[in-house]
């Protein structure tokens, strides 16, 4: 009897302690349906003439595809193995800022919003080599909810590459391709995003920091789909966002769990379709892009062009982080040959803005005749708006194509993202689209 009473207390004893150290993520995040917050575009507010606008993006493109084709390229090449302080190349930067409180008590910060990559991170004190930032290093010492992850958590596992500090804690390194990376603590901490704190969320507490293209906020928020990124961690299986125009001031909605649903009153249906994976860039969002037309012609295009080729090259990627979108060179020669033939205007030099095909725009633009441009997806077609494939340099007299050539892979730009709401159906592999106007949501 003793010894039965003695089991039955150990019993209870354990079921206490188990049911008490339950991670506090795992009680918290269920009772939250939905969250929503804002993007702010980089270049917003400040003033940029069209014609700089267009520099910076077309400059901000370019050097993000190279990032992406030298990712690609030289996965192959790597040493993935654990504890190695070597991490496969990132894609880096982005377009658009999300604001975000860290910590308790709170402290808030915009961070770079990458559907490209998965860590989140912010640059953190004590800094041993930090970049300027609008808003102070977040101190982790000043907070009562920061924790620093052991080496054995599931998610420092989760990490290209990893060490274990002296303390046993997980020391990460991500790297994007042009020598940027982020070098720091893996750790929890409470984020508050838009109205709603989220306890226990994993990020990278960076305190060494290198290279360009981050300085515009205090680090980086991953919504890619491993188990790093937000996304991932929230939990909710599907995210959308919404992006304005690039002249309109207010901000782009971002949607997670039942928020980022369509609205049941929507005037236009949306259309779906499957997301595809590619093992060696298991982060990327893939789609299948089966064909182009452009004005009523459907481009004699081979079906290869597109395909994701067995060693992780060629596909094409949603990107919310690419302005511009680039189309393997053999498909873009033929809708490159397709626009010059059917617009009947003189072509331009399109150095300028930093774009490879422009035209000379008559002084009354009311009268210019823009072929369509439809990019046919696996059971969906993207039939684009003309102000999300070609734009207008009044000052200069020039209307060019927001479309690129690219070579080893393929990406659909924010540009052409414009003013429809985007659905990453993460949990069904599922990606839809639908007209919106996203200012009014």
């Amino acid at each position: 009897m003793i010894r039965i009473r003695f089991l039955q207390t150990i019993l209870a004893l354990t079921t206490f302690i188990v049911f008490f150290y339950l991670p506090h993520a795992d009680s918290s995040r269920p009772s939250i349906k939905g969250l929503r917050v804002g993007l702010t575009h980089i270049d917003s507010n400040r003033n940029f003439s069209k014609v700089e606008l267009l520099q910076r993006i077309s400059r901000r493109s370019q050097h993000r595809m190279t990032r992406l084709v030298k990712r690609t390229l030289k996965l192959s090449k790597l040493d993935s193995t654990p504890g190695k302080l070597q991490s496969k190349v990132r894609a880096g930067n982005g377009e658009f800022l999300m604001d975000m409180a860290i910590g308790t008590p709170s402290q808030t910060y915009s961070a770079i919003v990458d559907t490209g990559s998965d860590l989140i991170w912010t640059q953190c004190k004590p800094c041993v080599d930090c970049f300027s930032q609008p808003t102070p290093i977040f101190d982790p010492s000043t907070s009562s909810t920061y924790k620093k992850l052991p080496c054995t958590a599931t998610l420092c596992e989760a990490l290209p590459s990893y060490t274990c500090n002296s303390d046993k804690t997980c020391e990460y390194i991500y790297s994007y391709g042009d020598s940027s990376s982020t070098r720091g603590t893996l750790s929890t901490e409470a984020f508050t995003l838009g109205s709603q704190k989220v306890n226990d969320v994993t990020f990278g507490c960076g305190n060494t920091n290198d290279g360009g293209g981050f300085s515009q906020g205090a680090g980086l928020v991953g919504l890619g789909r491993g188990p790093l990124s937000l996304t991932s961690q929230l939990g909710f299986g599907k995210f959308s966002y919404c992006l304005t125009s690039l002249d309109e001031t207010k901000t782009s909605p971002l949607f997670f769990g039942s928020l980022a649903d369509f609205s049941a009153s929507a005037a236009t249906p949306a259309q779906s379709t499957p997301l595809v994976k590619n093992s060696l860039q298991p982060s990327f969002y893939y789609l299948s892009l089966k064909g182009i037309t452009v004005g009523s012609t459907k481009l004699a295009i081979p079906n290869s062009t597109f395909a994701l080729n067995s060693d992780g090259t060629g596909g094409l990627i949603i990107d919310s982080g690419t302005s511009i979108t680039y189309l393997e060179q053999a498909g873009y020669k033929l809708v490159k040959k397709a626009f010059t033939s059917q617009m009947q205007l003189p072509v331009a030099d399109g150095s300028a803005v930093g774009l490879d095909l422009c035209f000379s725009a008559p002084s009354d633009t009311s009268s210019i005749a823009v072929p369509k441009f439809i990019l046919h997806f696996d059971n969906a077609d993207l039939d684009l708006p003309a102000d999300n494939y070609m734009t207008l340099d009044s000052s200069s007299g020039l209307l060019c194509l927001t479309v690129m050539g690219s070579s080893g892979m393929s990406i659909l730009g924010n540009f052409q993202q414009q003013n429809y709401q985007i659905l990453y159906d993460v949990e069904n592999e599922n990606l839809s689209f639908m007209p919106t106007q996203c200012d009014q949501l």
